[in-house]
């Protein structure tokens, strides 16, 4: 199998609550709750690595806090290639509700410094090494701006191997400046990088082929929640519907979309089998808490719902002003 490096720049502990509904302003008694060491760049190498694949995990981690994350790194055989920062690693608060809605109280992260950032880009080309693809997931911490990030993602696509990104909010606008070969947004991120509302699903397809056309990436993964999700080359646009499922907690869905379509495409599939693999893993893991697991005993049941749209021609998106 492949062997795959994930940054998380921006990891967190992840505090999950179910509870039966949020009411905002009251007190509650929740229904469950654990925390688990996270980041959107270590859910996806739980998946690969699940999959069957070498995961080396990279990015910044505040070192008061690490040794849960070290066990589970352990714990799952993924390489631990974390710079370590002054401070504890944030906690994230997931609010799960009985009808599947997810609020989010997400801490803002470790401040970084210039000599934080500068080792990470120190250690880059030794993490690099022997990798076949790379992942970058997540947020911006404090102290790394838009140009930092674009000059890091440049670097990343320099070394010729594929990079995958799923990042939001200013990390978005870095994508704009140093281009990705694989962008997965979902719609709200793609709103935020095109800046502008996409109200509909020919507005989405519209817009994940103009990020193409303005070469942001050179493919863009939607996902679009319940409406599974969509994969667009320039030439032609795929989309897969998921299974039903009873939804408990959807945190990881996108995570678990990116590293299914990856392990795809690292194992030479049609673009039609990995985009409906992902969409039914990913589907498996809106069903619990964490990432999908591809050993649940009902997967080839989930894949086998999949309903998948015969391949469109590209939307061509109207030219932007200069």
């Amino acid at each position: 199998m492949a062997k795959i490096i994930c940054y998380t720049l921006n990891p967190a502990f992840d505090l999950a609550v179910t509870l039966p509904a949020l009411r905002p302003g009251t007190v509650h008694r929740a229904q469950s709750s654990r925390m688990d060491p996270a980041g959107k760049g270590i859910n996806v190498g739980r998946v690969l690595r699940r999959l069957g694949h070498a995961v080396r995990l990279g990015g910044l981690l505040g070192e008061d806090n690490a040794e849960p994350f070290g066990q589970l790194f352990r714990r799952e055989q993924m390489e631990d290639a974390f710079v370590t920062v002054a401070g504890s690693t944030r906690i994230n608060v997931k609010l799960a509700e009985a009808d599947g809605r997810v609020s989010d109280l997400n801490g803002p992260g470790l401040t970084i410094t210039a000599a934080d950032w500068q080792r990470l880009l120190t250690a880059m080309p030794e993490q690099l090494a022997g990798m076949d693809a790379v992942v970058v997931s997540g947020s911006l911490p404090p102290g790394v701006d838009v140009e930092a990030f674009a000059q890091w993602l440049v670097a990343l696509r320099a070394s010729g191997l594929p990079i995958w990104v799923d990042t939001s909010g200013p990390g978005m606008q870095a994508v704009r400046q140093a281009g990705v070969h694989v962008l997965k947004p979902n719609e709200e991120e793609l709103e935020q990088l095109l800046g502008r509302a996409l109200p509909d699903t020919l507005a989405l397809r519209e817009a994940a082929d103009e990020v193409l056309r303005l070469g942001w990436a050179d493919q863009v993964i939607l996902s679009l929640g319940a409406e599974g999700a969509c994969w667009c080359d320039g030439t032609s646009l795929l989309q897969a519907h998921p299974p039903e499922v009873s939804v408990q907690n959807t945190v990881c869905a996108g995570d678990t979309l990116l590293a299914a379509a990856l392990h795809g495409e690292l194992s030479g599939w049609p673009r039609s089998r990995s985009l409906a693999f992902a969409t039914a893993l990913a589907a498996e893991c809106v069903r619990h808490v964490g990432p999908g697991d591809p050993d649940a005993a009902d997967f080839a049941s989930l894949l086998a719902q999949v309903r998948l749209d015969a391949p469109s021609p590209k939307v061509s998106a109207p030219e932007m002003p200069e």
